[in-house]
């Protein structure tokens, strides 16, 4: 399902408005600790989010978000788990150790969501809703009704499989709608200095960098492009 945002009307909201530069995450989706650390240290003074991604947290378990957190306890810090079920205890344990976001699929039930924020306030952390390849903007409105604040919107995996790397009109789209409900929209799915320009006009809050970052030989100098390119696209 769609809202009834139009092109038409996207176009009018780009030239009334101006969005705030978006805040860079890492995605830090190592096998283990110590391969996580090396580059977000170098990287760490052009990096506003880290994530202790999924892959890093299956492996090495929350140990991975409480060293982060011992590191650097000014950072804002996802617990990428992709909660889908036991919201409550999930969410409590990521809090527990440090976390300031947890993420939750988008296939969670609400009760489950309304479970992970309920969480989330008695720690005064906050919920992203990760966006499968389908949207129901119902249901999204649903999530931001229960008190969920980020969505993130991937590039679709079957066209990167297809070899097609670009990002879509309708990719834009969707991040003027979620952004209209409320939430601060997070961009994701192998993003680069040169997908920048795409979102120009367009209300990201977060830029997600993976292996742009953390397989980069300079890590710092890849981060530091990507926060002077989103000043260029954002100014």
């Amino acid at each position: 399902m769609t809202t009834s945002i139009t092109q038409d009307t996207i176009g009018a909201q780009d030239t009334q408005d101006q969005f705030p530069k978006p805040r860079l995450q890492v995605a830090l989706d190592t096998t283990d600790i110590p391969a996580a650390l090396r580059p977000l240290n170098q990287a760490i003074s052009q990096i506003d989010v880290i994530e202790c991604g999924t892959i890093l947290i299956i492996a090495e378990g929350l140990r991975a978000v409480r060293e982060v957190r011992a590191l650097y306890p000014g950072k804002t810090i996802l617990a990428d788990i992709r909660i889908a079920e036991a919201g409550t205890l999930l969410a409590e344990n990521c809090f527990k150790a440090g976390a300031s976001w947890v993420s939750v699929v988008a296939g969670a039930s609400l009760t489950t969501v309304a479970q992970v924020v309920k969480v989330a306030n008695k720690y005064g952390g906050e919920v992203q809703i990760e966006l499968g390849e389908s949207y129901d903007a119902d249901k999204a409105r649903e999530w931001r009704r229960l008190g969920a604040k980020h969505v993130i919107v991937k590039r679709s995996r079957d066209r990167e499989a297809a070899g097609d790397l670009s990002w879509k009109p309708d990719d834009v789209q969707r991040i003027h709608e979620l952004s209209a409900m409320g939430f601060t929209v997070t961009v994701t799915g192998g993003v680069t200095v040169a997908d920048l320009d795409t979102f120009k006009g367009a209300p990201v809050g977060v830029v997600i960098a993976g292996r742009a970052i953390v397989k980069a030989d300079d890590p710092l100098e890849a981060a530091t492009a990507l926060q002077s390119k989103m000043a260029e696209v954002w100014a």
